[in-house]
This record gives structure tokens, sequence and C-alpha cells, in this order.
């Protein structure tokens, strides 16, 4: 329930702050003061669409804040916790704010927590549901029918339409691969030969990671040899001498005897022995790896150009494949990839054809399960909607919907086109309600659908604006008690300008469109006592209000009370 809102620099509204209250509220005024944009600053708040146009002229950005209570095991909180924005402090309310900037930009939040456009009206769905004027156009589109038949009964076609919709698009995924497959052969046998082509040059290399540095180092070994090999004997020389003269460490080895000698006179002499100790047994290490690295030395020139051969490979690889060899081994990776999918996933087109062909079947048994049970669901609309038309004086109409199913021509929402028709007059054919029915009758049909939906929505605000529009008298009593009734169960903010549908209101706010320093502004005013006699009375007699007209507005609030008290007799009942 929408319990309060805050609209800053909204179109005309500079500042407006009100509180709403459960059962049913009535928004009245005079035309243009305001009052849709009001319905228009809810939409935004719910996910509607956003816009620069909405920003009051001469400000930067435009704000709209509301706070809702949400019952405990509502959908919406389920939603809070899916997107983590949930409160802590309070489980039960909710609070939604949007901001416009002129430079496009929207800021969205959820207690608080920044989030995207989408995620702002997932939530909002759950929490209010807008009906507008234009609402009645859908009537009018044979095409948009379908949805209407589908929102109905929600709870049996959402999920086999959902089903449907899988196999569907598993179907529309496989015709158009066969499609592409038949149309781009060529093209596609000539990619095909080009992988296995790549495939098999790196896979044939049987390349390593390190391969590349590990030759490179071998290569250089190779290359030097001589240079190696004199180095090595020139520092085995010097280190171990020969005949005619005594090496470095048998030289080092005179001194540090002469220095153990005489270690135990002083400490200095004994940290100098220690010294030429450790250089010597580290240069008797040095001398043993020189000699088995001298050992081990050997000049192969076969093994050189197998080197060579190698890394000319290796470059010849990286120059098609990659900057490296962990680059080529990446890209044989992928390219088998492609290979194993082309060759396992898409088949051949005989294959990719008895898939397609499958993947038809399935669909299409999926779709005649979701239309026969669209077809009971209709049937059941038809009884419901009469009842409801009933309620609203048109007893004697007929409603029904016509269907018509398409098996060969399988669409997003199956097989089944959906036309509403109606009889308003008894002895005249069921026509199509779209070049039937007046202004009046639709208002009375949508409202009627709208009521039904209501009771299966779940959503805790319902926001009817002029869905009263064409009509008037008795009707318009029906109407008042239409909305009210829905608004046993759900809190209902409702624009009107019909007095009927303001009296039966638990709460009135009056709208009015002022001008203050040349800018133009709105005002809300909630109604109680005398106040809302007073605007019943201009609503029944425009500018001249009479002692007559007061009456007729305090008898239309007293009957009302009427009405009230016996629905809810009959909800208790």
């Amino acid at each position: 329930m929408l319990q309060e809102l805050a609209i800053h620099d909204f179109a005309i509204i500079e500042q407006l702050s009100v509180d709403f209250s459960t059962g049913m509220t009535v928004l009245t005024g005079e035309t243009g003061a305001g009052k849709s944009i009001i319905i228009d600053a809810v939409g935004i708040l719910v996910g509607g669409r956003g816009s620069a146009d909405f920003i009051r002229t001469g400000t930067k950005k435009a704000t709209v804040e509301g706070m809702f209570s949400i019952p405990a095991g509502a959908l919406t909180q389920n939603l809070l916790q899916h997107y983590g924005v949930g409160s802590d402090d309070d489980q039960d309310t909710v609070v939604l704010q949007r901001e416009l900037f002129t430079s496009g930009r929207n800021v969205c939040r959820i207690n608080g927590h920044l989030v995207n456009t989408s995620t702002l009206k997932a939530v909002g769905e759950t929490l209010v549901d807008i009906h507008g004027q234009n609402e009645h156009q859908e009537l009018m589109h044979p095409e948009k029918h379908l949805s209407l038949l589908d929102q109905y009964a929600a709870d049996q076609i959402k999920p086999l339409l959902a089903a449907y919709q899988q196999r569907y698009a598993d179907w529309k995924d496989l015709a158009g691969r066969v499609k592409e497959r038949v149309a781009n052969e060529r093209e596609w046998a000539q990619r095909l030969d080009m992988l296995q082509y790549q495939a098999k040059e790196i896979n044939d290399a049987h390349l390593q990671p390190t391969e590349e540095d590990d030759l490179t180092s071998e290569r250089d070994r190779l290359n030097h040899f001589q240079q190696i090999q004199d180095a090595l004997q020139t520092g085995y020389g010097v280190l171990n001498g020969d005949d005619d003269e005594a090496g470095v460490i048998d030289r080092l080895a005179e001194a540090m005897a002469a220095l153990q000698n005489i270690a135990h006179l002083d400490a200095d002499y004994e940290n100098m022995a220690e010294s030429l100790g450790n250089a010597y047994y580290a240069l008797q290490d040095v001398g043993s790896d020189l000699s088995h690295q001298m050992d081990g030395l050997e000049y192969d020139p076969a093994r050189l150009e197998q080197v060579e051969d190698r890394l000319a490979t290796i470059t010849q690889l990286e120059h098609k494949y990659g900057a490296t060899v962990p680059d080529v081994i990446a890209f044989g990776q992928k390219v088998n990839d492609e290979l194993d999918e082309m060759n396992d996933t898409q088949g051949s087109s005989d294959e990719l054809k008895v898939k397609l062909a499958k993947a038809q079947t399935e669909a299409l048994a999926a779709a005649k399960k979701l239309s026969a049970t669209r077809v009971a669901a209709a049937k059941q609309l038809s009884k419901d909607i009469h009842q409801q038309l009933a309620d609203l004086y048109m007893a004697k109409a007929v409603f029904d919907v016509h269907f018509t199913v398409h098996e060969d021509q399988l669409g997003p929402t199956g097989i089944d086109s959906v036309e509403f028709y109606i009889q308003t007059n008894p002895g005249e054919k069921l026509r199509p309600l779209a070049r039937t029915a007046s202004g009046g009758q639709l208002s009375r049909i949508m409202l009627a659908l709208q009521t039904l939906f209501s009771q299966a929505d779940g959503v805790t605000s319902i926001i009817f604006d002029e869905v009263d529009t064409g009509v008037s008298g008795r009707v318009a009593q029906a109407i008042a008690e239409k909305i009210s009734r829905i608004s046993r169960h759900s809190q209902v903010l409702c624009i009107t300008h019909l007095p009927q549908v303001a009296a039966m209101a638990d709460h009135q706010v009056h709208i009015a469109k002022t001008v203050k320093s040349g800018r133009t502004m709105t005002r809300l005013t909630p109604l109680t006592g005398t106040g809302r006699v007073e605007e019943l009375a201009r609503m029944l007699a425009g500018t001249t209000i009479t002692k007559l007209t007061k009456e007729h507005a305090q008898e239309l609030l007293r009957l009302a009370i009427q009405d009230k008290n016996a629905q809810a007799k009959e909800q208790t009942a």
C-alpha cells in the first residue's frame, strides 16, 4: 500500500507531500489541475518510462519518492531479497526513489540502494497497478486481447506459456541454423577445412609452454661452444694449477694452514682463518662444478641443426597464430573447440533437419496444451465477465472469446489468435467488440476485467485514472460501487469527474492549480465534512452551487455509506 508520496520539481508541481490511507481515495478537481500528473509521478516511481520533459521548467532535476507497506509473504519481499535491497530496520515497508535529470540521466534507489530501472520496475510492478484512460484502447486492438486473457488466467497460463516459449526459442534457433547452414554450405565447408588445417598444424607441433626459451638457451650454448670451452678450461686451470705452478686452491690452502697455526693467539686471527677456510671450500666446489661441466661439454652439429629447425617451426606458428608459444597453444584450443561445436553440436544438414523437425513437434505439442488451457480459461472469463457486466447494467450483454488456431504458424505466444466479441442488445449477432462497443461500454468492460484481475494480481495499490469516462447516471453509480468493492482488498487511488464515484470514496483529496510569482503550482487539500460536500456539489452543478445541490451531495454521501456498509456485511457473511 502506498503510504507516503513526495514529489519535487515534477511538471507543474514544485513540492508536494501527501499521505494515503487504506480503502478508496479519490482525487478530484478541475480539468488541468494536475491530477494525472500525480499518477504520472507514481508511474515514474515504479519504473515507468522517464523523460526530461517531466522536469519542472527552470530546475535541473525532478525527484519522486514513495513509501509502501508490504504484507508478510508478499512477492515484493522475495524480490527485495533476490536483488539484495531489503531493509534491515523494517521488513514491512519499502522506500522507492527516482531522480530525473535534464541531462537524461536516471538515478533509482530502493531502500537507499542504487538499482537500475529494470530492477525498480520489477519491484514496482508488485506494488502498484495503474489503469488509465488509454487502457480502454487495448480493447480496441484485437491483437492485445490474447494478453488480457493470459493475464486473467495467469496462474494456469503463465507456466505453460513459459514452457512453450522455451521450446519455441529452441525451434527458432534450430530453424535459423538450418537456414544459415543451407544458404552458406560452401562457406561452412571452407571454414571447416581451414579449421581442420590449423588444428592439424598446431597439434602436430606438440608445443610445450616453455619450449621456446629452453631451445633458445640450448642454441646459444651450441653456437658458443668454443668460447664456453675456453672459459671453463681457463677457470679450472687458475683454480687447480698445473705441473709448473700451483693453483689458487693450493695457495689458499697454504694461507689457511698458516693462519690456523696462530688462530689460538688472537680472535682476529681465528676469524681470518675461518674466512679463508670458507673461501677454500667454496672454490673447491666451483672447481668440481667446472670439471663436471667440461666432462659433459660436447659439440653436436646435428643437434644444433635440430634446434634451429624446431625454433624455425615455432617462429612460423607464432607468425600465424600468436606472439608467443602459449598464445599459439591457446589459439589451437579455440580452433579445436570450434571444430567440436561444428562436428558435434551442429552436425550435418540432415542431422540438423531431424533436430528441427523434433523441435517443431515438441513446440506444437506445447502450443496445443497452452491453447486448450486458454480455451478453458476463455469460457470461465466469459462467465465471470457476464456477472461483472450485470453489476454494471449490461445484464443482457453477451461476451465471448473468439479463437482462431494456426497450427502451421508457430508464434512467440503460441498458435492462438484471440478476439473479444460482444452482443450488446438481444437479437443481434455477436460482433467484434472493437467495432461494436461504445465508449461507455468499453469503460465498463475494462472495469469488469480489472475487477477480475485485481483479485488475482496480489498488488496492494490500484490506481484508476478516469476509467469512468463516457458514463453517467445509474451506470456511474454501478461503476462507483464496483471500484469501492475492489478497495475492500486493495488500496485504490482514483481520479474521477463523477460525483457518484467520489461519494463512494473513503477519502477525498481536492487538487487545484494556482499561479504564484508567475509560476503555475499544484496544491492538494484533503476534504472532510463541509469541504467534501462543497466539492461534490461543484462536481454536480459546476460553477453555481445551490442549497439543493448541497443537499444532493449530502444525499450521495449518505447513500454511499449505506452501500459500503452493505458491502462490508456481504464480505463478512
